[in-house]
């Protein structure tokens, strides 16, 4: 058995610490880019989103000027899931999850279910992106299908968006950071500029291929298919 919390004000430290390992570990899942380990790139993504995830932890103090909420499962002291999501302005009912994952350890055994659950009580209009592969399994929980977002699955609880404005922190800068650029320099002296090359265009190949995934997908499950 699992336990839910709701935070709307900064979690335990202990918590957080936990949720930044948990998106670490778990990049290819959680992040847009979904870049696989055998990448070069991979520790500056894994970098990246882990300082974005910890500044949305950050912004449950209310101090950054945006809505942020928080749904943990917990199994003891052990975090297994977290469910990171945006409320959205002028709009009561409505939502963004921005980031979850369960630990790979207690899939299929409905944390994600009951994690979504939780927010969907408060806030029934939910919306998210989501990987090809996922879209049953949120389809399953009430989500319908929107459309296209880049790499991934645009799904929304009612299949159209709100009106309201839902706020996000600007995590640009991130990438061009002076721990991303360490890292970058780093990776360069270990590997060599040619595989760091090889190691873009690798990237943005995955990235052209899942954004045309996404697209057949899209066509394959629209009314003219």
């Amino acid at each position: 058995m699992f336990s839910l919390t709701r935070y709307t004000t900064p979690c335990p430290e202990s918590v957080n610490s936990q949720i930044l390992q948990m998106v670490v570990d778990n990049l290819t899942d959680i992040s847009s880019v979904a870049l696989a380990p055998s990448n070069l790139l991979y520790n500056i993504y894994q970098y990246a989103i882990g300082f974005e995830v910890h500044l949305y932890l950050e912004a449950l103090n209310g101090t950054k000027g945006i809505a942020v909420e928080l749904v943990v499962a917990m199994q003891g002291e052990t975090v297994i899931g977290f469910c990171l999501y945006l409320p959205v302005k002028d709009d009561p009912e409505a939502c963004g999850i921005a980031f979850m994952a369960v630990q790979a350890g207690f899939r299929r055994q409905g944390v994600a279910r009951g994690m979504l659950g939780e927010v969907l009580a408060r806030y029934p209009h939910a919306e998210l992106a989501c990987a090809v592969e996922k879209v049953p399994v949120f389809e399953a929980m009430g989500f319908r299908l929107r459309g296209a977002r880049g790499t991934q699955v645009l799904m929304n609880t009612r299949g159209y968006g709100t009106d309201g404005l839902m706020g996000v922190l600007d995590v640009a800068p991130i990438y061009s950071s002076l721990e991303v650029r360490q890292i970058h320099t780093y990776l360069l002296q270990k590997h060599g500029k040619r595989a760091m090359i090889d190691a873009e265009k690798q990237r943005d190949r995955h990235l052209d291929q899942l954004t045309r995934k996404v697209q057949l997908f899209i066509q394959s499950r629209s009314p003219t298919a």
